[in-house]
């Protein structure tokens, strides 16, 4: 273990210590004839049932509408970005998403940590954003959640509540300008139709952005990284009685990215010569674009009982996504014309019936039952390339390796929890998950020359079923009304599956086995007048863990690494310093290593550090707000050293820490609010997301410093 994460875990049990041994009164005292600036108390539905904060034995980041707009969040990446050791990889390849050491499954396409709105969940990383147009607050749970949300919560859960209508009609509209022809639009509304009976509301963003790099390339649009994303949602809320309430949610979403946040190099480069000046132009003959549509709905019934709450939520997801790449992200005449692509469609139907306690206090329990089913069809999906003959090199032609497959998954689940207070101050929560998992491929390979036709060269089709208890305990102590602390035990799982880019061998040969955590977690949190704390300390044990391999020039795979363990902390405080300054911060330190990684050829990576997870990643900001109407904020953001595999040398390259600075300055006015903010004020360079192979080099980076300007209107 590190001198930094020693450190870091005895502060924090000296912490938890201290918090054992000062007597309750003590948290409560006011310093005689000090001001006294009371925090607001934070509910969650963590346990889906409300609760606050403070009593939730679990880490919990709680993230309002006011703190979204003050900081700037415009979406998941920056929500992610707030989140104790927690890191994202935004790139044409979808929201790549890391927590303590877990990364996203390749050939599943799941983040480790799911994202729920409006009971629709979403794992895959292609699909992994949201509007934030109608957002009351994001409940961020860290660990595992599989009791209460599912197979793939492995990580924890991103879970966005949206605002709850009134009689009043209300709502707002926005928008702002900025660097690179930066532009978003922004509304939301909501309101009775017929009062107390039947309420609907809308809302959407609108956001395009011209991108940084600029294609050379003679014939080819300059804008190399540009984007655009257009999110429209509305619902109708019908409440007939005071017991039942129906809520119908539609949603539409469309996203257009180009190129990369980057640039490649030659396979085998130098890592340490990576430039973000080198990436501003970059000279590539195909387009390179990936547009994904999404289309959801929800539908969400409840019926509340003398003693219980009767829940159902039924919700269905059709995603596409089409996807053009430069076969070698450059302009080299060898691959004039030839392209990467990815098509694919995906359908996701669910299903769950929950019945909750209504206690507030005593005895609080849910149960229910749950059920979904997903059917990829993925193809076209491979690549193009020029093929020489291997003995006297003669040029071949141009040919095409294309996957079309067709894949089923099914999952049937059982859960429950309870949670029992006992001996006054004490509350033991005890939960589990049943599930049964049934997983089908079936699929061809093609081996032809470009633009023709013929029968696939290799084909496979498989069966597996997987069966997975998850249980849950905690063990919560109130130190006295506004302090707890609590210790946790808990499994993560996150599903297996089947490779669907295969050259050969059996279904078996072709799958991967579920990647499955036990996880253990020490915390305390609570408020004083001015003072709000949480800290915990984290340990976790992974078995059968999942990784990426690669065959010659590009054909990746997923496999199982036998065993790795995550051990860290995190902390988040914020302080309320007068009615007009508050300080805030979040701190997390992840030490993730492979304890057994065999990865054939003779090479271990045992002891060798997990790639994507920061060694450490920080927050602060303070934020001040005059009464007259005048508003400001300055926020720091820091990334320890984080790896990245390089399966070209079969190494790993290391990018090292580095610290961002955004800040913010506004004036409120009536319903009126106008502000100008800059991103990356140091303009600090620094790679997000790499990849390595025989062929290639592909190196994403932050932005660049922007400015921009914004006007919002609430009525």
């Amino acid at each position: 273990m590190n001198l930094k994460l020693k450190t870091a875990l005895m502060l924090v049990c000296l912490m938890l210590f201290g918090a054992l041994a000062i007597p309750g009164a003590a948290w409560c005292e006011n310093t005689e004839g000090e001001q006294s600036v009371k925090l607001d108390s934070v509910t969650v539905t963590a346990n889906k049932m409300e609760e606050d904060i403070k009593d939730v034995p679990q880490s919990i980041t709680v993230i309002n509408e006011f703190v979204m707009e003050e900081k700037g969040i415009k979406d998941i990446s920056g929500v992610v970005q707030e989140i104790p050791n927690m890191y994202v990889s935004p790139g044409v390849h979808g929201n790549a998403l890391s927590f303590r050491g877990l990364n996203p499954s390749m050939f599943t396409n799941n983040n480790p940590v799911v994202l729920y709105i409006d009971g629709v969940p979403t794992t895959d990383k292609y699909a992994f954003d949201a509007s934030l147009a109608n957002v009351e607050r994001i409940e961020v749970l860290r660990g595992p959640q599989g009791t209460l949300y599912g197979k793939d919560a492995i990580g924890g859960v991103i879970n966005i509540v949206t605002k709850t209508p009134t009689n009043l009609w209300q709502g707002k509209v926005g928008a702002e300008y900025g660097s690179f022809n930066y532009m978003q639009g922004i509304f939301n509304g909501n309101g009775p139709l017929v009062k107390n009976k039947l309420f609907l509301g809308i809302n959407g963003q609108y956001q395009q952005d011209d991108g940084w790099i600029d294609n050379i390339h003679a014939g080819m649009d300059s804008d190399a990284n540009r984007s655009k994303d257009r999110r429209i949602s509305g619902y109708l809320l019908y409440t007939p009685i005071e017991r039942f309430t129906a809520r119908l949610t539609l949603s539409d979403e469309y996203t257009e990215d180009s190129w990369t946040n980057g640039y490649a190099l030659p396979g085998g480069s130098d890592f340490d010569e990576v430039d973000r000046d080198d990436a501003e132009e970059v000279d590539f003959d195909v387009p390179t674009d990936v547009d994904q549509a999404r289309f959801s709905q929800s539908l969400n019934l409840s019926y509340a009982f003398e003693p219980m709450t009767l829940t159902s939520t039924t919700t269905h997801s059709n995603f596409d996504i089409e996807g053009d790449y430069d076969a070698e992200y450059s302009a080299n005449p060898m691959y004039a014309g030839l392209k990467q692509f990815n098509y694919s469609e995906v359908d996701t139907y669910t299903q769950e019936l929950r019945l909750s306690s209504n206690s507030q206090t005593g005895i609080r329990w849910v149960a229910g039952v749950y059920f979904d089913c997903e059917d990829r069809d993925q193809g076209p999906y491979g690549m193009q390339f020029p093929n020489y003959d291997p003995v006297t090199y003669d040029f071949l032609g141009n040919y095409e390796m294309n996957a079309e497959s067709e894949s089923d998954s099914t999952t049937y689940a059982a859960f429950g929890q309870i949670i029992v207070p006992f001996a006054n101050r004490f509350e033991l929560t005890l939960g589990g998950r049943y599930q049964h998992i049934d997983k089908e491929i079936d699929l061809d390979m093609y081996y032809l020359p470009v633009g023709t036709t013929g029968p696939a060269y290799f084909s496979y089709a498989g069966d597996k079923e997987w069966d997975v208890f998850l249980p849950k305990a905690a063990l919560r102590y109130g130190l006295n009304d506004n302090w707890n602390t609590y210790l946790s035990y808990s499994h993560g799982y996150m599903p297996g599956g089947f490779n669907y880019f295969a050259t050969s061998g059996t279904a078996e040969d072709n799958s991967f086995e579920p990647q499955q955590s036990k996880n253990y977690e020490v915390g305390i949190k609570g408020t004083m007048e001015r003072l709000r704390v949480a800290a915990s300390l984290f340990y976790m044990d992974i078995e059968d863990i999942h990784v990426y391999k690669a065959q010659g020039t590009g054909i990746y795979y997923t496999d199982n690494a036998d065993s790795a363990h995550s051990q860290g902390v995190e902390l988040e405080l914020s302080y309320r310093l007068t009615d007009a300054i508050e300080l805030t911060g979040a701190f997390g330190i992840t030490e993730a290593e492979y304890d057994t990684y065999d990865a054939g050829d003779g090479i271990s990576f045992d002891g060798q550090d997990i790639p994507n997870t920061p060694a450490y990643t920080a927050t602060a900001g303070i934020s001040y707000a005059h009464p007259g109407g005048i508003y400001s904020r300055v926020d720091l953001k820091a990334l320890g050293e984080v790896y990245f595999y390089d399966d070209a040398n079969k190494s790993f390259v290391k990018e090292d820490a580095y610290t961002v600075v955004d800040a913010k300055i506004g004036y409120q006015f009536k319903d009126w609010d106008l502000y100008v903010y800059g991103k990356n004020l140091t303009d600090e360079e620094y790679v997000t997301d790499f990849m390595s192979n025989s062929n290639l080099m592909l190196v994403d980076f932050g932005d660049p410093r922007t400015f921009g300007v914004g006007l919002r209107y609430r009525f």
